[in-house]
């Protein structure tokens, strides 16, 4: 895939993903074993994790006009995304309460990143000498 339109994918993804963390609170109330954690503070929890999503969510969309010059926002959501789903991971089977999210937020998350790390991983600066795909 050329550079341009792997750029307009990119642009694509961070507009769904922008709008899909819009979603979270919704899929929470729907579906709350994939995607509310159940033991510790409640509603606190869901309302600061959401407010978190949602202002990444912002941050997507306004990236999606120019997603290069967004490098380090695409990265940062990579990792964390690929962090989050691991601790959540390992949390859901250590508490079986919370195996719903095996199949919930933590698949969602590292579909996120993979997403992201996929149609970005072109555009990122190679050392010198390094052939291309």
């Amino acid at each position: 895939m050329d550079e341009l339109k792997q750029e307009k994918f990119l642009g694509i993804a961070l507009m769904i993903c922008g709008a899909i963390f819009f979603t979270i609170y919704p899929l929470s109330l729907i579906w709350p074993s994939g995607w509310q954690w159940h033991s510790g503070h409640g509603q606190y929890y869901l309302q600061m994790i959401c407010g978190v999503y949602a202002v990444l969510g912002v941050h997507f969309i306004a990236a999606a006009r120019n997603p290069s010059e967004h490098r380090s926002l695409i990265s940062f959501t990579i990792w964390s995304s690929i962090a989050h789903a691991g601790i959540m991971a390992m949390q859901a089977i250590y508490d079986r309460q919370e195996t719903g999210h095996l199949l919930g937020d933590v698949p969602a998350l590292l579909l996120v990143a993979t997403v992201l790390w996929y149609l970005s991983s072109a555009r990122q600066p190679r050392p010198v000498g390094v052939a291309s795909r």
